[in-house]
């Protein structure tokens, strides 16, 4: 056992399955001796109904993964070259091909038994845009161990509703361009930059929250597990009693039984002795007649 087919074999799971089948690998890490792999195991985390149904797709439609690694590295050229045709035809097939996907994460989803809203398919797309956007979400959707969705970078805007425009040209390129106008260009851009750096902050900051909220989300589960665990063992141990006591009930059962037996035989023994002492008594008054 190892943590990389442990990880493969959890992320595979339906989510209601996840946290016990983790528990297993944990116990049984433990019991080998390898604590450190128990701990690794131990901080893999459940995955939202959104994060699981991105690695439902990516396991269940490989090809499809290939095809939007392709059109991810093909956007993120485009941006680069600032080239306008291409960035709106890679934009337009974005638009296609991340809601194909979605619709088909949520078939699949259902086949499995797990309908998704309108509000948890939004959340696959927006993994998806975040895989065209950056080849470092787009590793981590490819593997299939998402543990929730993810976001698309700031400054990357996915395509809605048909082709992104193309990008502005800069002051070099744009025609007619005079050095009266170069001031005005300049205040431009620093205005965009301002912008940007604010929504960085602003980005970071709810990055923060995130893991904030995420740092609870692993507190609760942990309670959680070992709330559960405690009332396994009180489960056992109410089974248990309910064994004992079955047993106990069982064993006076036939305890009265065989003492209403012997209380039966007793009184039988009785009326026999009575009648025995009357024949004896009704024989000895028989002789004295006699005599």
């Amino acid at each position: 056992m190892d943590l990389e087919s442990v990880t493969e074999e959890l992320y595979g799971l339906h989510p209601q399955d996840f946290t016990a089948a983790r528990g297993r690998h944990v116990a049984a890490a433990r019991t080998a001796g390898d604590r450190a792999l128990a701990t690794q195991i131990q901080t893999l985390r459940r995955p939202t109904l959104s994060a699981w149904a991105s690695n439902l797709l990516v396991r269940a439609r490989p090809d499809e993964v290939t095809s939007l690694l392709a059109l991810g590295e093909g956007l993120r050229q485009a941006h680069r070259d600032l080239d306008g045709g291409q960035l709106r035809e890679l934009s337009r097939q974005q638009h296609i091909v991340v809601s194909a996907l979605a619709r088909e994460a949520r078939k699949l989803a259902a086949e499995a038994g797990h309908p998704l809203s309108e509000e948890v398919q939004r959340e696959v797309a927006e993994t998806l845009h975040a895989a065209l956007a950056d080849p470092q979400a787009a590793q981590q959707w490819a593997a299939g161990h998402l543990p929730k969705p993810l976001a698309a970078p700031v400054g990357f805007t996915p395509a809605e509703g048909g082709a992104s425009p193309a990008p502005a040209p800069s002051l070099r390129e744009r025609p007619g361009t005079e050095k009266g106008s170069g001031a005005r260009g300049c205040e431009q851009e620093a205005e965009r930059r301002r912008r940007l750096a604010e929504a960085r902050e602003e980005a970071r900051a709810a990055q923060e929250e995130a893991d904030a909220r995420e740092g609870e989300l692993r507190q609760a589960e942990a309670d959680s597990e070992e709330a559960a665990a405690l009332l396994r063992e009180a489960e056992r141990q109410r089974a248990d009693l309910a064994r004992r006591l079955e047993t106990a009930e069982q064993r006076e059962e036939t305890a009265r039984a065989a003492a209403h037996r012997a209380q039966t035989q007793a009184e039988a023994a009785a009326r026999a002795a009575d009648q025995a002492r009357r024949r004896a008594g009704e024989a000895a008054a028989r002789v004295e007649r006699s005599a």
